[in-house]
C-alpha cells in the first residue's frame, strides 16, 4: 500500500481537454513541475536536466558528447545510433518540460529548452556515423522552431509589443519556410501546421491590437478630409506632425 500512488493520481484527475501542469517544491527544498499525464505523474527539475540525472557527472548527455567531440579531432568522432538514440531520449525530457513552462507562462524557460532541443538537433546531424541518423530528428525542427517563436512572441504580448510580437512571427515564419526549402520540400510549406499556426495568430493579434494615437489621428484625418473638414483636417495634421517629432 505504500507504494500505491493511486490517492496521488485521484486528487489530481488527469483532464484530456487541457496540460494539466503545476509547480510542487520538493522534499529537497527546491521547486520542480509536475506534469500529470494519463496514467500517473511525471516530475521534473525546474533546471539542469529534468530527470535530475547527470550522465557522466555532465549536465546531460549533450553537454557530455560536446565535450567528447572538443577532445576528439572532428575526424575521429562520430555518434553512433545508440548514441543518437539516447539524444532522442534526453531530447523528450526537455519537450516534455518546455510545453510545460509554456503552459505555466514561463516563456524565456519554454524559449531556452526550445533552443538548447535545437542546439541537439544540430549536433546530432554533424556527428552522426550514419546518413540516415543524422536526419533523423530533422522533421521535428519545424515543431521546436514554432515552439520556440511562440514563447518569444508571448514575451512580447506580455509587454504589449504588438509591432514586436508580428515582426517575431513573420520571422519565424520565413525561418521555417527556409527549412523547407532546404531540404527541397517547398512543397510541404502550405501544409506546415506551425507555418498555418503563426499565419493565423498574426491575424488574430492585428485584430485585438489596441490602436496608436498615430492610428487614430490618421483615421480621424481621412474622415475629416471626406467630409471636407479642412479645418479639423490641418489641426489633425499638426498633431500628427508634432507626435512624429516627439
Amino acid at each position: 500500500m505504500r507504494n500505491d500512488i493511486q490517492p496521488f493520481l485521484d486528487e489530481w484527475p488527469f483532464d484530456p481537454e487541457k496540460l494539466c501542469v503545476r509547480r510542487i517544491k520538493g522534499k529537497d527544498g527546491r521547486e520542480k513541475i509536475q506534469l500529470r499525464i494519463e496514467m500517473g505523474i511525471l516530475q521534473m527539475e525546474i533546471s539542469g536536466r529534468p530527470d535530475g540525472e547527470r550522465p557522466h557527472d555532465c549536465d546531460s548527455l549533450l553537454h557530455y558528447y560536446r565535450h567528447q567531440a572538443r577532445t576528439e579531432s572532428k575526424e575521429e568522432f562520430t555518434l553512433d545510433t545508440e548514441a543518437v538514440m539516447s539524444l532522442q531520449v534526453e531530447a523528450i525530457q526537455y519537450y516534455q518540460r518546455r510545453i510545460s513552462f509554456l503552459e505555466l507562462g514561463e516563456y524565456k524557460r519554454a524559449m531556452k529548452d526550445a533552443e538548447r532541443n535545437l542546439d541537439l538537433f544540430d549536433f546530432v546531424k554533424e556527428y552522426a556515423s550514419d546518413d540516415e541518423d543524422k536526419f533523423f530528428l530533422e522533421h521535428y525542427r519545424p515543431f521546436v522552431i514554432g515552439h520556440r517563436i511562440r514563447a518569444d512572441v508571448l514575451l512580447s504580448l506580455e509587454d504589449e509589443n504588438y509591432e514586436q510580437a508580428q515582426r517575431k512571427i513573420q520571422n519565424g515564419i520565413k525561418e521555417i519556410r527556409a527549412f523547407f526549402k532546404d531540404y527541397d520540400r517547398p512543397d510541404l510549406i502550405d501544409e506546415s501546421e506551425e507555418i498555418i499556426f503563426l499565419e493565423e495568430w498574426s491575424k488574430e493579434i492585428r485584430k485585438d491590437q489596441p490602436r496608436s494615437l498615430s492610428q487614430d489621428l490618421n483615421e480621424q484625418l481621412r474622415e475629416a478630409v471626406a467630409v471636407e473638414d479642412f479645418e479639423r483636417a490641418a489641426e489633425l495634421r499638426d498633431r500628427l506632425r508634432a507626435l512624429s517629432q516627439s
